[in-house]
């Protein structure tokens, strides 16, 4: 595979098989990159770690902040994850590293397939806002009304318990689809000149193919944040960007363009 941010139209990758050997081995090369380049790194998570304090600071109180700041932030992180991809294509090229190279491929992504992608995942966060809300309503009937942030004992009742079940049921549902859905567009669009649709429709097709071992890197995925958000955040400074690496990897593993 052509490893250039700016590739000419050429045939799609075709699908390979992965295994959970390579995910390990993804997951270790992701590590090295981080090592390998720790600033790029750094810098990029950054704009997870302060997106989500800013969330929480904007939102203290006021629902439209941080109704606002949510939305806003899908539009910005995809070009984050793009930073990341691009060290790593770079590493594993055994081309320089330089700030204005790096931060120049990201600048020109504003102009391709990766707001799109960015767009469509604001677009599936309102419609997730608004499904959960329906649940919500649904299973808790007149208690719906409650104060929750006051009276946090109604989740411990069986309808309580019955709505974190569905939240938690429905949500990982719809969270592996969107998984399904950027899990190889992402860095597709980066790499080769892809339009968004077509990266997305590849990206399921490799997630179907290899179902049970994707369903093993979602979980890794799912883990390795929950770690980093469990530490206020800070743990994400490093989860991030190895995750952020070794996805870049794992893409690598997935697509391939056969001589």
């Amino acid at each position: 595979m052509t490893a250039t941010s700016s590739a000419p139209a050429a045939r799609l990758p075709e699908i390979g098989r992965l295994t959970l050997h390579e995910l390990w081995a993804s997951l270790g090369q992701g590590l090295r990159d981080f090592w390998a380049a720790p600033q790029y790194g750094l810098f990029f998570s950054a704009v997870y770690v302060l997106g989500g304090f800013a969330m929480i600071w904007l939102g203290a109180g006021h629902v439209a902040w941080i109704l606002a700041t949510s939305l806003g932030f899908p539009l910005i992180a995809p070009f984050a994850a793009v930073g990341l991809y691009e060290v790593s294509r770079r590493l594993e090229a055994r081309e320089a590293l330089d700030w204005p190279g790096i931060l120049g491929v990201v600048w020109a992504e504003r102009g391709r397939q990766i707001p799109w992608l960015g767009a469509l995942i604001v677009i599936y966060f309102l419609f997730w806002t608004f499904l959960a809300h329906m649940i919500f309503a649904l299973v808790m009937g007149p208690s719906a009304l409650t104060n929750i942030t006051s009276s946090v004992e109604i989740f411990l009742t069986p309808r309580g318990l019955t709505l974190i079940a569905i939240e938690v049921i429905v949500g990982g549902v719809l969270a592996f689809l969107l998984f399904a859905l950027t899990v190889v567009s992402l860095p597709l669009v980066l790499d080769r000149e892809v339009d968004f649709v077509t990266a997305m429709l590849l990206s399921l097709s490799c997630v179907r193919q290899n179902l049970w071992v994707m369903l093993v890197w979602a979980a890794i995925i799912a883990s390795l944040s929950f770690v980093g958000l469990a530490t206020a955040f800070l743990g994400l400074m490093i989860v991030l960007p190895v995750l952020g690496h070794a996805s870049w990897h794992v893409y690598r593993r997935a697509l391939y363009v056969p001589v």
